[in-house]
């Protein structure tokens, strides 16, 4: 418990050191994903090393296990779990409707940073939670559970949504003309900047078309099927890359380009859709998000009430 506290004071630490929220390049971005990615892996995978024997018992059993004092819902280890799992989900909640609702707060980090900050607390809380209650769900806890795991489950489904929509550094949605105008010429910087004859030139753009997906529906569906048809188009670009005179630094730079240009043509087709889309999402996320935090603060007051007050 004391470690999951540590590490949050050890991260806001390091932020404001390197002063990462306001202004974050690629690097420490990558970084920053990379610590909320390494905690909740190394806290999944201590508490499974550490209470698979205990977790792998018939209910009636684990009362004999040495380690049911320490991990069973009101243990000293369980019962924290639940604590801090819980506080990680609400601070997660809240602190992110505080920086989209106040402006005042706008000072303190661009919104996307902060929508990573928040799911990376909900992510941490859900992955204690079941070992709170070291795996028994029943009554109406088990309302609150489910609910969450909606809540995790639609929240990286929000999540894939939310970067498909070109936004500014501040989190704004870019319009449909707005992202037009990001496009560049790229017959042009190919001839200019890597030396491409008219040939490869037009090799190049043919590849860029992705005629497979052409007519097909405007539906989620449809979508995966584009997302993953672009992934082929990079593929087959890097052979055609392959084949040609260009320095290795040179076909980084031009793999870079062009991917970066069919992601944009992918949103620009799409922006609709997903706009549309993101809208629907918040109806069905933020239902079970309600219900969750309202059971949840039931349960807390239940288990106050009853008089389990863990180490205070």
């Amino acid at each position: 418990m004391e470690l999951n506290f540590l590490t949050l004071t050890f991260f806001i630490d390091i932020q404001k050191r390197l002063n990462i929220f306001p202004f974050m390049n690629k690097m420490a971005h990558n970084l920053y994903i990379g610590f909320f990615v390494a905690i909740c892996s190394a806290t999944l995978l201590w508490l499974v090393f550490f209470g698979s024997d205990y977790y792998t018992l018939n209910i009636e059993d684990r009362f004999f296990h040495e380690s049911h004092e320490t991990l069973k819902p009101s243990g000293i280890l369980g019962h924290g779990m639940g604590i801090i799992g819980s506080f990680l989900i609400l601070f997660g909640v809240f602190s992110y409707m505080a920086r989209k609702r106040y402006r005042s707060l706008s000072k303190l980090g661009l919104l996307k940073h902060w929508l990573e900050f928040h799911i990376f607390l909900c992510v941490e809380g859900s992955i204690l939670i079941p070992f709170h209650t070291s795996f028994k769900f029943g009554g109406i806890v088990s309302i609150s559970f489910w609910s969450m795991v909606a809540v995790v489950l639609s929240g990286v489904i929000g999540r894939f949504i939310y970067i498909q929509i070109p936004r500014t550094l501040e989190g704004r949605a870019l319009s449909l003309q707005e992202v037009i105008g990001l496009k560049s010429d790229f017959a042009s910087i190919l001839e200019k900047n890597f030396s491409l004859d008219s040939d490869q030139t037009n090799s190049l753009s043919k590849l860029l078309i992705n005629d497979e997906i052409q007519g097909s529906e405007n539906n989620f569906t449809s979508f995966f099927v584009s997302y993953f048809q672009n992934i082929k188009q990079q593929f087959q670009i890097r052979s055609f890359l392959a084949g040609t005179k260009l320095q290795k630094h040179q076909k980084r730079e031009l793999i870079k380009l062009v991917s970066k240009e069919i992601n944009l043509n992918r949103k620009i087709t799409w922006l609709n859709s997903m706009q549309k889309i993101f809208k629907y999402w918040h109806v069905a996320h933020l239902p079970f998000a309600i219900v969750m935090l309202i059971i949840m603060i039931i349960h807390v007051i239940i288990t106050l009430f009853f008089g389990y007050k863990w180490i205070f």
